[in-house]
């Protein structure tokens, strides 16, 4: 994979999954938020469980540590991530949904900083201030209407961040040799379920889906592009810029979700969330420097 190759494919990828907050939205009305979720995750892990039985004999996990990571990605990268997003983007519009979202880099450092003791310099510190204070930005709560349904909104999508970047964290001092595919198809399913579950038990029914031609439509996208092929284009580039780096597609989607807002939704964001989101990525940008600089300097070679 040449240079121009990956770097149009770092792109595509933000795109993708930044265009999925917009394909959130729009199916949103027609699905129960949590089983929406979970039939999502159902396709897609099957598709994805699918490539890894045909591209490798490692397509189920073998050991304890495998399990593990399989628990940890699955509860909380799929399963707790998805339910706090989905039922937070009832609340607020997809391209705002994303721009919280992008705080999860921020928010894996403070993790692993807390759990083991990761070292923060002073700049770090400005970069977790700058972070919180954009989340701040994009909620622009009103002391006399705390409980509004966008500051509940960016809340609960607040908590979806936080699941995420805390199952990044822990993932971190397990070491096997189980291919990404497969570990992402069985988390997948695995999420799916426990979406499924909690849906049943908040007494959410399948039999309230409306099956319209756009809840299909926003369904099989989710799915099948912004998520199983997504996750094939993820793998390619993970062996090529790590997984440090990779992360940081996380601030193209807010990118993508803004403008696909405007295109398809004729939605824009206000200039206070904007800022939010510049103040997000500079946080960001202080923490991780390095893996920023390392990155643009792999695509330029």
């Amino acid at each position: 994979m040449n240079n121009r190759v990956a770097g149009g494919l770092f792109l595509l990828l933000g795109t993708l999954w930044g265009s999925s907050f917009v394909a959130i939205e729009v199916g949103l009305p027609y699905f129960p938020p949590l089983h929406f979720a979970a039939l999502r995750y159902y396709l897609a892990g099957l598709i994805v469980l699918g490539y890894a039985v045909v591209s490798t004999d490692y397509w189920r996990p073998r050991t304890r540590t495998d399990l593990a990571l399989v628990g940890i990605a699955g509860s909380l990268l799929i399963g707790g991530h998805h339910a706090f997003l989905y039922l937070g983007q009832e609340h607020v519009p997809g391209a705002v949904a994303s721009i919280v979202i992008s705080l999860g880099p921020v928010l894996t450092a403070l993790f692993a900083t807390g759990l083991f003791g990761d070292h923060i310099s002073k700049l770090g510190l400005v970069g977790f201030a700058l972070g919180f204070v954009g989340v701040g930005l994009v909620a622009q709560p009103d002391p006399n209407a705390l409980f509004s349904s966008d500051v509940v909104g960016v809340g609960i999508i607040f908590v979806a961040s936080a699941c995420f970047a805390l199952g990044a964290v822990l993932t971190r001092p397990f070491s096997s040799d189980i291919p990404a595919r497969t570990l992402q198809a069985w988390a997948m399913l695995l999420g799916a379920g426990l979406l499924h579950l909690t849906g049943m038990l908040t007494n959410e029914s399948f039999a309230a889906i409306r099956w319209t031609g756009t809840a299909i439509g926003s369904l099989v996208y989710l799915a099948v592009i912004s998520g199983a092929a997504a996750f094939l284009i993820y793998f390619e580039l993970l062996s090529r810029f790590g997984p440090t780096q990779i992360n940081l597609i996380g601030y193209l989607e807010p990118v993508s979700a803004t403008l696909l807002s405007w295109l398809f939704l004729e939605k824009l964001i206000d200039p206070l969330t904007a800022l939010g989101f510049v103040s997000i990525f500079a946080g960001f940008a202080l923490i991780k420097r390095r893996a920023l600089g390392e990155l643009v300097s792999s695509v330029g070679r």
